[in-house]
This record gives C-alpha cells, structure tokens and sequence, in this order.
C-alpha cells in the first residue's frame, strides 16, 4: 500500500497567486501541487484567465526545493509528441527530479476547434496518447531514439539531455474510460481518476456523471484496471491510485457552504456527496474517517483537491494530515 498523499490544486488565472499557493503548499507540506493544461478555463468561461501549464510550473519548479509538480492534467494532443518530451525533461531538470507527467487524451472540444486543432473521436484520441508515450519513451531511454506507429514517428531523434529521473518521469495518466484504463495498465505508475469525461464536460459541470459515478462505480473501474495490469504481465501493486476531489472542511458540522457545494454538484442530499468520489466534505474528524475508509475499501491513496472554502487548506494541514502523513 502507498502512503496517504494529499496535492493541492492551484489557481489557474493568475501567476502570482499560483506561485503563492505553491509556496504555500510547499510550506504545509504537501505533496504535490498541479494545474490544469487548457486554453480556456473549464472553471469559467472563455474569457477566465487562464495560465499555460509547463510556463507556471517551470516558475513554480525554480521557487520550490520539495513539493512535486503533478499537471492534471497535460492534453497530449496540444504538443508534438517529440516536442513533449523535450519539455517534460526539462522541467524534470528543472524541478530536480520532482516532476510527475500526468496526461490525458484532451476531452474539452471547442477549445481545440477555437485554437485549430483536429478533435478526432475518442477511440483516435487515445490511439495517440497510446502512441505519444511510446515516443516519449523511446526518446528517455534509447541511445539513438525511433518510433514508426499508425500516428507518429520519430527517426534517430537524438534527445539529450534526458530526464533527470530514471528511467524517466512517473507518468500519471488521467481518466477511467476503459481505453485509458488499458494503456494505464501498461504504461503508467500513477492514475488519477475521475469521472469520465467524453462528453466534452469535466465532473465539476456534469452532475449526470459525477453521480453515476459512485464507489461501486469507481470499485468496478479499479478492478477492471488490475485485470488490465495482470494481462498486461504487472502487478496491482506497481499502480498508486489517485483522484481529484473537492474538499471542504468546517469546524461547524452544518456548514451551509459545504451544503451548498454539494447541491451545486448535483448531489440529493449531503449525505451523498460525502460518500462521492469526486468528494470530501465534513468536519475534520468526518473527513479523516472517509480518507480512512476509501484507502481500505478502494486502495486510493493519492488525493489532489480543490480546496472549496479559505479555511479548508489549513484545517487539511493542522487536523487532517497529522493522521495519515
């Protein structure tokens, strides 16, 4: 079993408050921090500021000694493969190591058709994130780097200096469609997963899919990942099992904020929403019997929130962690 972690979600839209929050989190000790990877915010609207993903990072990186930089989550199809694996090398070197490459297939539809990208169907989108890691692979570990798929080729493309991690970055796939889960299977050490996300919507504006999907939900996926991995010839275990959620904590068990974040997320009842995946609401003392319970029920161990309140990172730091960290 992997230890318990907890990564914070930054703001996206403003720099010095990215910056900030890192340090922050750096501070309280977390253990990681990430961004988003869009043109346009899926908090907002088109017009929401919004910070290009390995730019703030690569700031973030030269300001910070420990906390790992974990984007959530890169869409593999905004970059060239090539080019994506020179700038995941570097920033491992820039961070010293401390860089986590989370990808996805790219699921926010106008932005690529507003930026001029090809939005091909799902089953094609993940065929080249299938493809892209397999050249970023080849270009961290082979002497004279060459790839030739249905997508992508590289030939003899040299690609030094290599990332500072070895063999290379731990890749955080994002996701829980069953395409994703079978290169995961595969490729991956990390997953975070979330509701899935095919319909051109995230879980925070999609209540239809943040409520289908439940622990049983969320169980089935697990286990039809570890089926994946054994066909795959790995074990469960070489897997960390990680997610997005909403986090909000209060000393006042009836905290209408938290209430309200819950209907605004679809939910019935609060009860509901404090057992959702997507979600960890409560007191502190709710909240740290939750984290227990999912690590025993589900295995997942690494939570990368969005803190939903100004008093919810530090009742995370103070009450929270001391229990699992």
């Amino acid at each position: 079993m992997y230890p318990v972690r907890f990564g914070v979600f930054l703001p996206t839209g403003d720099v010095n408050e990215a910056i900030a929050a890192a340090l922050r989190a750096e501070r309280d000790g977390l253990y990681s921090v990430s961004t988003n990877d869009h043109f346009w915010s899926p908090l907002g609207s088109p017009e929401t500021p919004q910070n290009e993903c390995f730019t703030i990072l690569t700031a973030i990186a030269a300001m910070t000694s420990k906390i790992r930089l974990a984007p959530a989550v890169i869409a593999a199809s905004f970059r060239t493969p090539p080019l994506l694996a020179k700038m995941v090398a570097t920033l491992d070197h820039v961070s010293r190591g401390r860089f986590i490459c989370g990808l996805g297939a790219g699921w926010q539809d106008k932005e690529y058709v507003a930026a001029g990208y090809a939005f091909p169907k799902l089953k094609d989108r993940l065929a080249q994130l299938d493809e892209t890691i397999q050249v970023m692979k080849a270009m961290w570990t082979q002497d004279k780097p060459n790839f030739h798929g249905e997508h992508f080729h590289i030939h003899d493309l040299y690609a030094n200096p290599r990332p500072l991690s070895k063999p290379y970055p731990q890749i955080m796939l994002g996701g829980s469609g069953t395409g994703l889960l079978r290169i995961a299977a595969r490729e991956a050490s990390v997953i975070n997963l979330i509701p899935p996300t095919g319909n051109g919507k995230d879980f925070v504006n999609d209540p239809a899919a943040t409520l289908k999907f439940d622990m049983a939900d969320l169980k089935r996926r697990i286990d039809m990942l570890h089926g994946f991995m054994r066909e795959a010839g790995r074990e469960p275990s070489a897997m960390e099992l990680g997610g997005l959620v909403m986090l909000g904590i209060s000393k006042d068990k009836n905290d209408a904020t938290l209430r309200g974040l819950a209907s605004h997320l679809g939910f019935p009842d609060y009860a509901s929403a404090q057992k959702a995946p997507v979600c960890l609401l409560g007191t502190p003392e709710e909240v740290k019997r939750e984290i227990a319970e999912r690590v025993t029920n589900t295995g997942v161990t690494y939570y990368i929130v969005f803190p939903a309140t100004p008093d919810t990172q530090q009742l995370l730091v103070d009450e929270v962690m001391p229990a699992f960290c």
